[in-house]
């Protein structure tokens, strides 16, 4: 358990990471603290060789989190919820080589989407809901809204969200690819943990090189991308995990992979 309140780690299976925002008395709302516990939670799984996929779930049932913690920007603390290079929660730009699931279970709204854009998957439940609603404050998603939504949902889709503020429904969501899996309330964790588990069971190595392109195919031209094909290639080629599977397989037993 982290010494952060507002933010939890737990290992609760082998390889598996799964950090809580524990604010639910203000929806989950992002303050210094949780943007500390955030950025230091990155740094941890993407530093622990054990680690292998972290899940991102929030306290109760009402909000995954509601953003900003307004009454903090209020107070004259809206800085804190920064950090230089990490961006917004220390989530949204920081660099992360492992996968992460978001397990949302309420409402993901304004930076609460950011987050859960900032991603790799997202399951959610059936009642939760996803939008960016700075617009109707005055504001506007600059925690990534603005420019990831456009790459994850349809253009004209995207373009209606972000110009009225209004949310879609999971079920919405799922289907404009923005949400992997929309299921009952109590089997989100459930289902983001399986998940977690078959990310885990796969060569390290491999998962990682594997999500590094394809995280960068929204961002390089082709010539780019086959360059990093290329070098993720003989990365993978050379490693001891690429003799492990094989051997494993053959041999008829699960493979002990290394990361290496």
């Amino acid at each position: 358990m982290s010494r952060n309140e507002a933010v939890l780690f737990e290992i609760p299976a082998p390889h598996v990471a799964l950090i809580t925002i524990n604010r639910p008395d203000v929806r989950n709302a992002i303050n210094g603290a949780v943007a500390l516990g955030l950025n230091e939670a990155v740094r941890r799984v993407d530093e622990d060789n054990d680690l292998r996929v972290a899940i991102l779930t929030a306290s109760g049932d009402k909000a995954f989190s509601a953003g900003a913690d307004l009454a903090e920007v209020a107070a004259g603390r809206g800085r804190e919820l920064s950090l230089p290079g990490s961006g917004f929660a220390g989530f949204v730009q920081a660099k992360r080589n492992k996968p992460w699931i978001a397990a949302v279970r309420g409402n993901a709204l304004g930076g609460g989407l950011e987050l859960c854009l900032a991603c790799d998957f997202v399951v959610a439940a059936e009642t939760a809901a996803f939008g960016l609603p700075e617009v109707k404050r005055g504001l506007f998603a600059g925690a990534g809204g603005v420019l990831r939504l456009p790459r994850t949902v349809p253009r004209p889709l995207a373009l209606e969200m972000i110009a009225t503020g209004e949310p879609l429904t999971a079920t919405h969501a799922m289907a404009a690819g923005l949400v992997n899996h929309v299921v009952p309330l109590g089997d989100v964790n459930e289902l983001a943990m399986t998940i977690a588990n078959k990310i885990a069971a796969n060569a390290p190595l491999a998962v990682t090189e594997s999500l590094r392109i394809a995280r960068a195919s929204d961002d390089l031209d082709e010539a780019a991308l086959w360059e990093m094909n290329m070098a993720a290639a003989k990365v993978i080629g050379r490693s001891e995990d690429a003799r492990e599977g094989p051997r494993a397989f053959v041999e008829k037993r699960a493979p002990i992979w290394t990361g290496r």
